[in-house]
């Protein structure tokens, strides 16, 4: 029985009674916890869990789904795929335990002439959660399953919840017995592979509150309106009707792993790990063309990159199964074909799809020639050598050189029996974005020579205690001058200035550098910028404004307090924003950089998609709430990994010691490492106007705001233009944007008619305009300027529609016109002028130079252009005097 046909009689069968049948939603899912449909369920989640309104109170579909947590022991085992499909019947608030078994059983022993699966019964085994007596008790009455049979389990296997508070409840689990030669006797409960899973039933009837975990929790009671929800796998259905070993050699997916094997010219079967190569081809390369179908494409982010990773894997597949060559052109129509009855779209949207396929498979095909052998010769080098481990630094000239994936790296040295350092790449990682940040910061400060740094990192650690004074008396503990250490710095000069002890922030985590000053006996210093050049080392670059500094002196640095106030606003701002996009969207939205100074921030995050109007109000909104509930801001120092443990969230880009500082906003609800400056309570930020967002890089959002007096300031703005409008359009407020609409409608109606009465006018002109025509060595010249024109389509439509009108005989129309300013003659030509050697293109070219601009086109149709209106005559007169060279 054909996987397509499996799941048209599973359609069929729940249609037939009273299901609605439900198309496939994407692979793509709106869920913005989630890259990918990973379930079934997932599109009736809002359903199932109450929060919309079930449109039908009976459905049943069959979902594609991505999963890639499995992705290692994809081939290994008979039944892990990354994408698979679910059949599903969902019942909200209708029928129940009883419906659900019923159904399930009825169809899988149904006889596949009488439309059923066919399934016997002596082959089927079912869990039932340990205390769900009622389950249990329907099993034995409705079917004629033995009680040997029916096996009562944990929470562990046989009890659904989605680990937070809502609904949960217990399941009912169906297995298919595949014999004694697959494993030993005993049922489900001796997880052996002998016995597969086929169907999942859960009843969804208990409300659930203070969860601890998946499995902890308290039953609150049942739920009002009880659901079904259940799965059963098609792959895994299709093996054993299909009577072959696992889901890789199935209808779907069998096309491909034997393409494989024709390319590879070895046998399937004859060896283990070539066999799991087999597999894993024809998995992922079916995975890729379903992905590609659902519109996402290869990147180094996101969705994107669980695509290029599976692409890649495929690949690398090929090669070790001896294919060094480009396999995706056969690899993925094969592939086409045995989907395209499931899902039409691969065929009719497959162009696409191979583009974007051969364009991956091109360019990580010479990303391997030039990393493998370098990989290769390694392990080679490190087995004579009797080493286990290939060194970090091996690992990272791969892909920081030859674009070579760390996870490529691990999988071949894996299959050679040997490890990679990968705390020592991740450490070189983490070297080279550091330098990279370095770099960025000395090419716009111009900063002096590391080594310098080190040398007054020497004279001692800068203390810093901004985080309570805003005034702290220190002295000069080195000084450098054009970059170069120096005992005074005299006034108009710019100096780095170093101290023992500063009340001034350094540039870090986001956070601008403070402003102030630094005063000493006789002298006063303006801070220009403030850096941790060296860890440790805080630099002041300053400009002497009045007096002498000399090392060895006396200083005081006095923070500006008003920045600094709406520096931390800022920055504790951020902090609320992040919180409320991960509440938003979920923990996936993570950070990616950020910004803080007075007034303003923004925030980078992982998100593959613009935020919709409602959405960013809503993040704003939950920033704002908590601005309002004054919430306590505290920080903790403590070591990293209690920081971790405690749920805190780390900063992007920044490298932590074994002891890090930790900010509370409201307790656990905005937890991270920072080691910015923040307000006491969340009431002192004031207000947060979110102003903008917009991607800054694939799968990379940003969103900027305004805090505190700016915001407000931005407001009353927005206000006051508000109020300007109100006043000229005598309207009130809550009716503005009805009536601009309706002012919008009225000007465009009236563009229109212009529009109509111009068009009209342009071609009343056109008798007179053919009039013109001289003749020109046999062919009919139209050459007349015909002053401004709205647009470059209406001159087009004038030169065209005079041209027609002069007939068969050859005719060269040229027509002049202004254009927002600028000078344009389009040139058309009959077909008899261009048969006795006119061309547009040559004409308008010449006209162009007259205009002093460029010109060209088709043989029948071409334009010219330029800057200077007053030459459209000597522009006509150019091709005047073209036509004649060219007709002669």
């Amino acid at each position: 029985m054909k996987t397509a046909e499996i799941a048209q009689r599973y359609l069929d069968y729940f249609e037939k009674n009273g299901h609605v049948i439900v198309p496939s939603a994407s692979l793509v899912t709106d869920d913005p916890a989630l890259l990918f449909t990973v379930a079934g369920m997932v599109p009736f989640i809002p359903y199932l869990s109450g929060d919309v309104p079930a449109p039908y109170k009976r459905a049943a579909d069959v979902q594609k789904c991505i999963r890639t947590l499995d992705i290692e022991e994809v081939g290994h085992t008979p039944r892990h795929g990354t994408f698979f499909q679910m059949l599903g019947n969902w019942s909200f608030g209708d029928y129940f335990k009883e419906g659900a078994i019923r159904f399930a059983w009825e169809l899988l022993t149904t006889p596949d002439a009488e439309g059923g699966l066919g399934f016997d019964p002596k082959d089927l085994w079912v869990t039932v959660y340990e205390e769900d007596d009622e389950a249990h008790d329907l099993w034995r009455s409705l079917t004629d399953l033995p009680e040997e049979r029916i096996q009562r389990l944990g929470k562990d296997t046989n009890y659904w919840s989605t680990g937070l508070p809502g609904p949960a409840g217990p399941c009912s689990e169906i297995f298919f017995d595949r014999g004694p030669a697959y494993g030993i006797d005993g049922g489900p409960a001796t997880d052996d592979d002998r016995y597969v899973e086929i169907w999942n039933l859960v009843f969804m009837q208990y409300e659930i509150t203070n969860v601890q975990s998946k499995y902890v929790f308290d039953i609150v009671g049942e739920l009002p309106n009880k659901n079904i929800d259940t799965g059963m796998g098609l792959e895994r259905v299709a093996f054993i009707k299909q009577g072959v070993d696992n889901m890789y050699e199935t209808d779907q997916v069998r096309p491909v792993l034997d393409r494989a094997v024709a390319l590879s010219g070895r046998t399937y079967g004859a060896d283990h790990q070539d066999d799991i190569r087999f597999r894993v081809v024809a998995d992922h390369v079916r995975s890729s063309l379903m992905l590609l179908s659902d519109g996402v494409t290869p990147s180094n982010e996101g969705r994107g990159y669980i695509l290029r990773r599976l692409m890649r894997r495929a690949i690398r597949s090929m090669r070790l199964l001896g294919v060094d060559g480009p396999t995706f052109a056969e690899l993925f129509a094969e592939s086409r074909d045995a989907m395209k009855e499931s899902y039409p779209i691969v065929a009719t949207d497959y162009p696409r799809i191979e583009q974007y396929a051969l364009a991956e498979e091109a360019t990580f095909l010479r990303t391997l020639a030039a990393g493998s052998s370098l990989l290769d010769d390694s392990v080679v080098q490190m087995k004579d050598a009797g080493g286990t481990t290939i060194s970090g630094s091996e690992a990272f000239l791969l892909h920081d050189t030859y674009g070579f994936p760390i996870d490529l790296t691990l999988e071949i040295a894996q299959e050679a029996g040997l490890s990679v350092d990968r705390d020592a790449f991740d450490a070189l990682m983490l070297e080279q974005r550091t330098r990279a940040k370095a770099d960025a910061k000395s090419r716009k400060r111009q900063l002096a020579d590391t080594s310098i740094y080190r040398e007054m990192r020497a004279l001692g650690e800068t203390a810093f205690t901004g985080y309570t004074d805003l005034e702290t008396e220190s002295r000069v503990l080195g000084l450098l001058v054009d970059g170069l250490p120096a005992d005074r710095a005299s006034a108009g000069q710019i100096a780095e200035v170093f101290l023992a002890e500063t009340a001034l922030y350094a540039e870090s985590g986001g956070q601008v550098a403070d402003k102030g000053v630094i005063v000493g006996p006789g002298y006063e210093l303006e801070v220009l910028d403030v850096q941790r050049p060296v860890p440790g080392l805080i630099s002041h670059t300053v400009e002497v404004t009045t007096g002498e500094v000399g090392v060895g002196q006396p200083a005081t640095t006095v923070v500006d307090a008003l920045n600094r106030r709406a520096a931390q606003q800022a920055h504790s701002a951020t902090h609320l924003i992040h919180a409320a996009l991960r509440d938003t969207l979920g923990s996936s939205a993570t950070q990616t950089g950020s910004l803080n100074r007075a007034g303003y921030l923004r925030f980078d995050f992982a998100w593959g998609q613009a935020l919709s109007d409602a959405t960013k109000s809503e993040i704003e909104e939950i920033a704002n709430n908590a601005v309002r509930d004054n919430l306590e801001v505290s920080t903790r120092v403590l070591s990293l990994d209690e920081a971790k443990a405690a749920g805190a969230q780390a900063l992007f880009g920044e490298k932590y010691g074994d002891v890090v500082r930790m900010v509370d906003i409201g307790g656990p609800w905005s937890r991270e490492l920072c080691g910015g400056t923040h307000v006491s309570t969340s009431a002192q930020i004031g207000l947060i106007n979110l102003v903008g967002e917009q991607s800054v890089g694939a799968s990379n959002r940003r969103v900027e705001a305004l805090v505190g007096l700016d915001a407000f300031r931005e407001l009353a703005a927005e206000r006051a233009i508000v109020s300007q409008l109100t006043s000229t359009l005598k309207t009130p407020r809550d009716q503005l944007p009805a009536r601009i609409a309706e002012l919008t409608a009225s000007l465009k109606a009236a563009e229109k008619k212009v529009a109509a009465f111009e068009t009209r006018a342009l071609r009343d002109r056109v008798p007179a305009l053919a009039q013109t025509a001289s003749a020109v060595s046999g062919t009919a010249l139209v050459a007349e300027s015909v002053g401004a024109v709205a647009s470059q389509d209406d001159l087009r439509q004038l030169v065209t529609a005079v041209r027609d009108r002069l007939g068969t005989e050859p005719a060269v129309v040229a027509l002049g016109g202004t254009i927002d300013g600028r000078a344009v003659v389009i040139v058309a030509t009959n077909e008899a002028a261009r048969t006795a050697g006119a061309k547009a293109g040559a004409l308008a070219k010449g006209a162009a130079a007259a205009l002093g601009g460029g010109g060209g086109g088709r043989d029948d149709v071409a334009q010219g252009g330029g800057t200077d209106p007053a030459a459209i005559p000597a522009g006509l007169a150019a091709v005047r005097s073209a036509l004649e060279a060219l007709t002669a």
